[in-house]
């Protein structure tokens, strides 16, 4: 194993939160697979205040300071947890005092992955973070992984990885990733794409078959050499007619990890394909990786 001084491996976001311990169980057996090291980040929020209240925010910062090295242990004990001793990853740490979005995106472009909890808890015990997680699937400078408490489990780890494929160009960076991840955990790969972006239903002479052969070339055309740089991924093709956010929730149910690009057709630089990405991370029973192109 290989890495650069600058290389932060897979870097995870860490808070406290039942959602950060399930993102560092997925993201410590990344590290494996991968052979690279993990880095714990934690980031301090700054405290602004317009009025005299000194020791007040010193004994607010200070316990700031005591439940980051709280937090910081906590999450080295799950990465111990998650595997065995003598497969463990290098761990390494930093503490950030700032705010937590730009923190983690300057992070992410020096780290292979970056992976999160769907949600967390704020300064304040109980405060939501959901946008933090939807800021950084858009920000962010690595492919992004969004984990929930309760669906990284080791039972899964024959279950399939799901592709979401819009047949557009800037799907083929999450192409490259869902087979590289097929391959490595070896499993099946499942590449669904679907022709609609709105709820449809087969109309009164609407030619369902014509739609269906144009789907598989659609496929055909993107997944062209993959299949033959990764031999060992058995791949099956599903063709859908209705929103693909839709069928990929509903089929993240029997899948490992679910992969989406952070934009396709139809899309705007910087924005997420019709939400798809957006709405598969936040409800999908299955860890999901946003891959920007």
């Amino acid at each position: 194993m290989t890495t650069s001084p600058t290389d932060l491996g897979i870097l995870v976001g860490i808070d406290g939160s039942p959602e950060a311990h399930a993102a560092l169980r997925w993201a410590t057996e990344e590290a494996v697979l991968r052979q690279c090291p993990i880095t714990l980040m934690h980031v301090v929020a700054p405290i602004v205040v317009t009025w005299p209240i000194e020791s007040v925010v010193m004994s607010f910062t200070e316990w700031q300071e005591e439940n980051a090295k709280h937090v910081i242990e906590q999450a080295r004990e799950t990465v111990r947890g998650s595997v065995d001793a003598a497969s463990a990853p290098p761990v390494h740490v930093r503490l950030r005092h700032d705010g937590i979005v730009p923190e983690l995106t300057e992070a992410s472009a020096s780290a292979r992955i970056m992976v999160i909890g769907s949600r967390g808890l704020g300064p304040v015990g109980g405060v939501v973070l959901g946008a933090v997680s939807r800021t950084l699937l858009h920000h962010a400078r690595c492919p992004v992984v969004v984990a929930k408490e309760g669906v990284v489990r080791k039972s899964d780890r024959s279950r399939p990885v799901l592709l979401g494929i819009d047949g557009s160009p800037a799907s083929e960076a999450a192409i490259a990733f869902a087979f590289d991840e097929a391959s490595r955990r070896g499993v099946d790969l499942i590449a669904l794409h679907a022709w609609s972006d709105v709820a449809v239903f087969p109309l009164l002479g609407m030619d369902w078959h014509k739609y269906e052969q144009e789907g598989h070339e659609i496929l055909a055309e993107r997944l062209a050499g993959w299949q033959e740089k990764y031999p060992d991924v058995h791949v099956s093709r599903r063709i859908v007619c209705d929103r693909p956010a839709r069928w990929l929730i509903d089929e993240a149910k029997d899948a490992q990890l679910v992969v989406v690009g952070s934009r396709g057709r139809g899309g705007i630089a910087g924005m997420l394909l019709g939400s798809v990405s957006t709405a598969v991370a936040e409800s999908a029973m299955a860890p999901v990786a946003v891959i920007r192109s």
